[in-house]
């Protein structure tokens, strides 16, 4: 599959002057190296947005640092590079030194319950924490942990961390470097292994060992959790140089994703994503997503994980992704982008202020339009990790209010009464149990708040051969508009609406159809020409499914009294 043209490939190269008079040494490395990535990615990540990715693709970090573009450092220097730059900001043990914020002592208070509040139960358990610090988690993981074992490379933290909490007695402080091949644990001894700001000091090599020795020290069922910035830095601590590797969450996600383990038996292991979200209190405070933590779990690899599997390595590959925002507009990857957003969202009379839940998010565009017009808190969940990844990365730039977490929506629970509203776009037709579905709406919002769904349907009756083998193969539940209407006032909504919009449907398709064939040569010359047949083809398909009245589409509003 071809890139696209290489945005930013001259201005980055032009700047080499600037490079070389700042590192001599780099001149080589750097137009390569840097060269390399503005093919790849774009001057700027939000670029991927139009620019194909390998659905191989490896990561690439972040050439954008705080204070400019910075040299490449060599794998065997950046062990040295990394303590002296902890030694520099480590000299004042305070927790604005260590989260390299003014305001951290505020952010403190708020974001170090909500990480807790993530970890899985850890009771009487056995906790391995690196990247320790002074201590701001040691405290409580000792609280309820078995044994827990804190771990930091700079021994002037260690120590601080150690006279704040070494009379917790179920607690060993160590001094040493996550990298060091002399660190070791025994094989299945931990059932917790926790960091909050490590990864993104170590180089990718160093994140991919480390990655696969954490595994072997886990046990079967032991958890793996941790926290990185990505994309660019948070706090506003001013740094003479930050060799921070600001990757795109994607690496992170692909590296622990492909961890694979075999014992002596012949049993084989790999690691489960239960979790991946921005942390709230970022979003909250200072309208930041980059904050993303990740909970993998060890698993074997006979473990089914199938429908998330399929999402992600078919129907929403990294490049499939790609070819649907085309076709329905920057950042959206459902029917009629902005322009039935905008008519959808108007009937939900949002006001500032309001918490919103989005099922089925995608890449985020639904979401960065409530919150950037009516100026409401929106947490968007989706199944498929690259919906999610693509929309951390739209959200690069933003100044909103915007959560985005990898879930499952019929096993996620909130509390009663949280949202004022739930939204959902072409989500709930891959629900096969849609009534306990709606109930979990229903609690989850508040009196008065409403829902809003739109949602692939059926015509009543039996249907034909052709479209049951087509919901067959796509593992979809469809109902007619009226039955699934009912579903909803069954679940305790009141004052529903059901409407059949396929009339509109057809529009919006044969619109979006026109100008994919009007773009022809350009959509190929970015993706391929078997991308522009597979897209021209399925959305012929969808026509003659609607126009035959077979396929419906539906728009559902209910309220909680």
């Amino acid at each position: 599959m071809p890139f696209g043209h290489p945005r930013g490939l001259l201005e980055v190269v032009g700047s080499c002057d600037a490079w070389r008079a700042r590192y001599p040494s780099s001149d080589r490395q750097w137009p390569d190296r840097a060269g390399c990535w503005a093919t790849l990615r774009g001057l700027h990540s939000r670029d991927s947005r139009r620019t194909p990715v390998h659905d191989e693709w490896k990561g690439v970090d972040s050439f954008k640092r705080a204070d400019g573009l910075l040299p490449v450092v060599v794998e065997g220097e950046e062990r040295e590079v990394q303590k002296n730059y902890w030694i520099e900001h480590s000299a004042d043990l305070t927790v604005e030194a260590m989260m390299l914020d003014s305001k951290a002592s505020d952010l403190d208070k708020e974001e170090r319950p909500e990480v807790l509040s993530l970890l899985p139960p850890y009771e009487g358990k056995s906790i391995l924490e690196l990247g320790a610090g002074i201590g701001r988690f040691t405290g409580e993981l000792a609280k309820k942990a078995g044994q827990l074992i804190a771990l930091d490379f700079i021994e002037s933290v260690i120590k601080k961390n150690e006279s704040t909490n070494g009379h917790y007695k179920n607690v060993k402080f160590l001094c040493a470097d996550v990298t060091s091949p002399d660190l070791q644990f025994s094989e299945g001894s931990l059932d917790l292994i926790f960091s909050n700001w490590l990864l993104m000091y170590l180089s990718d090599k160093e994140v991919e060992d480390f990655a696969e020795r954490m595994v072997k020290w886990l046990r079967v069922g032991g958890f793996i959790f941790f926290r990185e910035s990505c994309f660019h830095q948070s706090g506003d601590s001013k740094r003479k140089h930050n060799p921070t590797h600001y990757r795109e969450p994607r690496f992170y996600t692909k590296i622990f994703k492909e961890c694979h383990l075999h014992d002596g038996s012949g049993n084989s292991f790999e690691l489960s994503l239960v979790g991946c979200k921005c942390i709230g209190a970022y979003v909250r405070n200072k309208r930041n997503q980059n904050q993303i933590c990740w909970i993998w779990q060890k698993v074997g690899s006979q473990n089914d994980r199938g429908f998330q599997r399929f999402l992600d390595n078919v129907q929403y590959k990294s490049s499939g992704i790609l070819r649907y925002e085309r076709v329905f507009g920057e950042g959206f990857v459902s029917t009629g982008g902005i322009d039935t957003t905008k008519e959808f969202v108007q009937k939900l009379e949002l006001k500032p202020g309001q918490k919103v839940l989005d099922v089925g998010c995608g890449i985020g565009g639904g979401d960065f339009y409530m919150a950037e017009n009516f100026d409401v808190d929106v947490v968007g969940i989706d199944l498929s990790i690259n919906m999610i990844s693509f929309a951390l990365e739209r959200a690069i730039g933003l100044n909103c209010s915007v959560e985005f977490e990898v879930a499952d929506c019929t096993k996620k629970t909130y509390p009663e009464n949280t949202f004022d509203v739930i939204y959902s776009r072409d989500t709930i037709l891959h629900i096969q149990d849609k009534p306990a579905l709606f109930r979990s709406f229903y609690k989850w919002l508040k009196p008065g708040g409403k829902v809003l769904i739109s949602d692939y349907c059926k015509s009543a009756g039996t249907p034909s051969p052709e479209f049951a083998e087509y919901i067959k193969q796509r593992g979809y539940d469809l109902h007619d508009v009226k039955s699934y209407g009912q579903m909803l006032g069954d679940a305790g909504f009141d004052d529903v609406i059901a409407e059949d919009r396929t009339d509109q449907f057809i529009q919006v398709l044969q619109r979006e159809l026109d100008a994919v064939e009007k773009d022809k040569d350009a959509f190929i010359y970015d993706f391929s020409e078997g991308d522009y047949n597979d897209i021209v083809g399925g959305w012929n398909a969808k026509l003659i499914r609607t126009s035959s009245g077979e396929q419906r589409w539906g728009l559902f509003i209910a309220s909680k009294k």
